[in-house]
């Protein structure tokens, strides 16, 4: 045993372990600890980053590989939120990392970059989400992913992996370049340790690696046929920038997959509101004479805006049609992105965990799901 020369005192003894190492934490839960402690930033390519939290109590993570997080962050004295995908496994339940693209012009995804760094404390909401492997358990699975994308696909196959269940697993992943590949190497160790996991990668281009032997160009049904020849008796689930995900629907509608074992994402969490309420679908303004009696009057007290909403109507849509600009995402009552104070009036909500109770208390509702029940006043 080694021996500190002046004391002979062990230097293990002084050394102190990590608390939790050899216990099983209690569940973190969103609802009664709010902040979590950035433990770590790993640079995985040129533009992406990993952010590893972990829970000041010491809490353990519980969620189903594919879910996501929802980050409430101040930027520029602005509370701004944001959804990322929990690219860690729940077989790691000390930590819970995202994995960030930096999204040129972004604003939320360039703060992360320049600003996160370990020992900074980050206000997060969830576990949410229904895309992931959990709830549609299957004998061989097709992960597809294009970009950041690759996050929940990356969890699902860690979770695999590191459980041991060797399941029949075509990874194929699109990037611009192959210096653009999110976690190759790691996909490679996977690859090597699980008999029936295979990693593939479609490079538009070759970059600056002129030696690159994999495939350039884009998805297509017959190269997917050359790479997983039996995809149409697999599990599929798809990640990716819309026009990706929309690529990938006509390929499979192509082939004649049944879409009963198609599976994506409902929402692009970095790209459909980073920076851009304006990217939300355009509805033509209500002219005055469409209001009903069986509607009610939404003021926006800041934006000094008044709307009228129908009783059956949810608020966010109720301002889309006249062309208000709200923040929103997911639009299914998990993210937490639309959420605001209700001055006054009542509203029935029906949410998916995107807001914590103690926020329902102090008054706050999320628009994409409330219905009103009388005239409305929103601090928006």
């Amino acid at each position: 045993m080694m021996r500190d020369a002046a004391t002979f005192e062990p230097v293990e003894s002084r050394l102190t372990k990590p608390q939790f190492w050899g216990t099983l934490p209690a569940r973190w839960t969103s609802d009664v600890e709010e902040t979590l402690v950035c433990c770590q930033v790993r640079q995985e390519t040129h533009d992406v980053k990993s952010f590893f939290f972990r829970s000041p109590a010491g809490h353990g993570f519980s969620f189903e590989p594919g879910q996501f997080v929802t980050l409430e962050l101040e930027i520029d004295g602005e509370t701004i939120n944001r959804c990322y995908t929990i690219s860690s496994s729940p077989t790691r339940p000390h930590t819970i990392s995202i994995t960030v693209k930096r999204v040129p012009g972004g604003k939320v995804s360039n703060w992360l970059h320049d600003n996160l760094q370990a020992g900074a404390q980050v206000r997060v909401l969830g576990p949410s989400g229904e895309f992931t492997c959990a709830r549609h358990p299957a004998r061989k699975y097709l992960f597809l992913s294009a970009g950041s994308g690759i996050t929940p696909l990356m969890s699902m196959s860690r979770a695999h992996h590191e459980l041991s269940e060797d399941r029949d697993i075509a990874f194929v992943h699109s990037a611009r370049t192959p210096e653009d590949i999110i976690f190759a190497r790691e996909l490679d160790l996977i690859a090597t340790n699980q008999s029936n996991f295979r990693a593939s990668f479609v490079c538009e281009r070759v970059g600056t690696r002129t030696n690159w032997p994999g495939v350039t160009g884009f998805l297509t049904l017959p190269l997917l046929k050359l790479i997983a020849p039996d995809f149409m008796e697999r599990e599929v689930f798809t990640c990716g920038p819309a026009p990706y995900m929309k690529a990938v629907r006509d390929l499979l509608d192509e082939a004649g997959f049944d879409r009963r074992h198609y599976h994506e994402e409902s929402f692009s969490f970095e790209t459909l509101i980073e920076e851009a309420p304006e990217l939300l679908a355009e509805v033509a303004p209500a002219e005055n004479g469409d209001v009903l009696a069986n509607t009610f009057a939404v003021s926006f007290s800041r934006s000094n805006r008044e709307i009228h909403c129908g009783t059956d109507q949810h608020v966010l849509d109720a301002a889309r049609q006249a062309g208000v600009r709200l923040p929103a995402s997911c639009t299914q009552g998990m993210c937490g992105t639309c959420k605001v104070k209700l001055v006054s009036g009542q509203v029935e909500m029906k949410h998916n965990g995107g807001i914590r109770q103690r926020e329902i208390d102090q008054g706050m509702v999320l628009l994409c799901c409330s219905k009103p029940l009388s005239d409305l006043v929103v601090d928006k």
